[in-house]
C-alpha cells in the first residue's frame, strides 16, 4: 500500500475505535436509564447496521475524484446529458471507436448513502453500473457496446440514488479485435485466466495459457478429509494444477495449448529477491516443480533440475514466448492489482520478453484484485464494468473492453464453477452478512456460485489496459 492508503487505513481504524468507545458509553448509559432488555436490543441493532452499511472495505473517501490519464492522441469529446439523452457537443464519434469511457461527476442523494448508487444506461440493451455509497466526485462509466445508440441519439443515462452532472467527457479508443491475434495469457494461479479473460480466450483464434503456480496454500478446507496441513496443501496443489490444464477446454483451449509451471503460491516475491535460490512451498513441504508439469505439452528449462527459482521462471517464460510466438501478452496490471504473485508475474514476464528472441507487440493488463475496494466491480453479476478506483496516478494506458453476450457469461460462470478454489462453501459469517445486506441494503448475488468472483467477474464487459511493448 502507498503512504496515502496507509493513512486512510489508520484513519478508518481510528474512527472505528472511536465509534466503538462511543457505542460502549451509550450502552452503559442505556443500561442505567432503560429496561435491561434495551441493551441486547441495541447491540443487535448496532450489529445489523454494521453488517448492512459499514462492512465494506473501502480505503479511500467516496468523495475522492478518480484520476485517470490516457495516452496522448486518444479521442476526447465533450458531451451533454439531458432529458433527450447523451449528446456529443462537438465533433463526432468515429465508427472504429469501440471502447467508450464516460468521465462525469456523480453525487449521491441522501438515500445513496444507504443504498448503492446506480447509473442506468439505456441504449443497446439495458445496463447498470453501481458506485460507492455516498459518492461525490469524478467517475468513469463504461459505455462500450453503446456506440450505435450514442451515434443515433438513443443513449440515455439515469441516476438512481445519485445525480449525474449535465456535462461530461467521452474518451474513445479504437482497438483491433485482439481475439484474432496470437495470444499468450499469463495466469499467476489457476482461475486467473478465467476470471479476467474467459470471454477473450473462448473466441480467440490462437491462444496459449501458462499458469505460474500450483496454488497450494490456504488448504484448510481439505483437512476435513482427515489430512494434515502439508497433505491438504499437496492435494489442493494437485487439484488446481489439474484445473489449470483442464478447465480451459470448456472455452475451446485444448491441454496442448496450456502449460503449468508448478512454482509455489505467494513465493514469487521471495524468488525475485534472491534469483538463484530455491524457494519451496510455505505449506506442503515441496521444493521441486517437476511433479506439477506431467501434463505439459513441451519440455522447459526448469525441467532439468526442478529448482523453484526466479532464474528458472524467467528461462521458462522466455522459452514459452519463443515457442508460442505471441503477438499479444495478457497479464495482471502490476500497478493496479496488488496481489504479490500478480505483481511479480508481470515483472517476470517483462524480464522474459527482454531475454527472448521473439518480441510481442503489446500487453493487455487485467486486475482481479484491488488495493482500495474489495467490491469492485460493484453491482450485480451481468452488469457493466465501470473503471476501478484510481485515486493515485497510473501509467497512461489505453483501454479495451470487449462485450460478453449472455451465453458467454453463462459459460464463464460454469468455468468458474469448475475451479476447485471457488467451490468452498461460504463461511457462516459471510452467509449471514449477505442475508442482512440482501434484506436491508438491496444487494443481490447470482445463483451460479457463492464465491464473490461469480458476482465480480461474470459481467457484460471484460476490461484490459493496453500497453505497448514495441516503441
Amino acid at each position: 500500500m502507498s503512504e496515502r492508503k496507509q493513512r486512510l487505513l489508520k484513519r478508518h481504524r481510528r474512527w472505528k475505535r472511536l465509534a466503538l468507545l462511543a457505542g460502549l458509553a451509550g450502552l452503559a448509559l442505556l443500561g442505567a436509564l432503560a429496561p435491561w432488555w434495551s441493551v441486547p436490543l441495541a447491540l443487535a441493532l448496532g450489529w445489523l447496521a454494521h453488517e448492512a452499511w459499514f462492512a465494506d472495505h473501502l480505503f479511500y473517501s467516496p468523495r475522492d475524484d478518480y484520476r485517470y490519464a490516457f495516452p496522448d492522441g486518444h479521442l476526447s469529446l465533450p458531451v451533454a446529458l439531458g432529458a433527450q439523452g447523451l449528446r456529443i457537443v462537438g465533433g463526432s464519434l468515429p465508427a472504429e471507436a469501440e471502447t467508450l469511457i464516460l468521465e462525469l461527476r456523480v453525487r449521491a442523494t441522501w438515500l445513496g448513502r444507504w443504498l448503492d448508487p446506480q447509473v442506468l444506461i439505456e441504449g443497446e440493451g439495458c445496463d447498470r453500473q453501481d458506485l460507492e455509497r455516498g459518492v461525490d466526485g469524478r467517475r468513469y462509466l463504461n459505455l462500450s457496446g453503446q456506440g450505435a445508440a450514442l451515434r443515433g441519439g438513443r443513449l440515455r443515462l439515469r441516476g438512481r440514488y445519485c445525480r449525474l452532472a449535465g456535462e461530461a467527457i467521452l474518451h474513445a479508443f479504437a482497438n483491433p479485435d485482439y481475439a484474432a491475434r496470437r495470444l499468450l495469457i499469463v495466469a499467476p494461479h489457476a482461475d486467473d485466466a478465467e476470471l479476467a479473460a474467459f470471454g477473450l480466450y473462448s473466441r480467440a483464434a490462437e491462444v496459449a495459457i501458462v499458469t505460474l503456480t500450483r496454488g497450494e496454500i490456504e488448504a484448510g478446507h481439505y483437512r476435513r478429509l482427515g489430512l494434515d496441513g502439508a497433505a491438504a496443501a499437496r492435494l489442493k496443489g494437485r487439484l488446481r494444477t489439474w484445473d489449470s490444464m483442464a478447465v480451459p477446454l470448456w472455452g475451446g483451449v485444448p491441454a496442448s495449448r496450456c502449460v503449468q509451471l508448478g512454482y509455489y503460491c505467494l513465493q514469487l516475491p521471495a524468488m525475485s529477491a534472491e534469483p538463484d535460490r530455491a524457494v519451496g512451498s510455505r505449506e506442503s513441504g515441496e521444493c521441486d516443480v517437476r511433479d506439477a508439469r506431467r501434463f505439459n505439452p513441451l519440455r522447459l528449462p526448469a525441467d532439468a533440475d526442478g529448482v523453484p527459482s526466479w532464474n528458472n521462471l524467467l528461462a521458462d517464460l522466455a522459452a514459452l514466448i519463443e515457442h508460442f510466438r505471441p503477438e499479444v501478452l495478457v497479464a495482471p496490471h502490476p500497478q493496479l492489482d496488488p496481489h504479490p504473485d500478480h505483481v511479480h508475474a508481470t515483472r517476470a514476464l517483462e524480464q522474459a520478453v527482454q531475454m527472448s528472441a521473439w518480441k510481442p507487440e503489446l500487453l493487455l493488463l487485467y486486475a482481479n484484485h484491488l488495493h482500495d475496494n474489495d467490491r469492485w466491480p460493484m453491482g450485480p453479476a451481468g452488469a457493466g464494468v465501470a473503471l476501478p478506483p484510481c485515486i493515485e496516478a497510473l501509467p497512461a494506458d489505453g483501454l479495451w473492453s470487449p462485450l460478453l453476450d449472455p451465453a458467454t457469461q453463462l459459460d464463464k460462470a460454469q468455468a468458474l464453477a469448475m475451479q476447485h478454489d471457488l467451490q468452498a462453501p461460504l463461511p457462516f459469517k459471510k452467509r449471514l452478512r449477505r442475508w442482512v445486506q440482501r434484506l436491508l441494503a438491496g444487494r443481490r448475488w447470482p445463483d451460479t456460485g457463492e464465491n464473490e468472483f461469480f458476482r465480480k467477474t461474470v459481467r457484460r464487459h471484460e476490461l484490459f489496459w493496453v500497453r505497448l511493448l514495441r516503441r
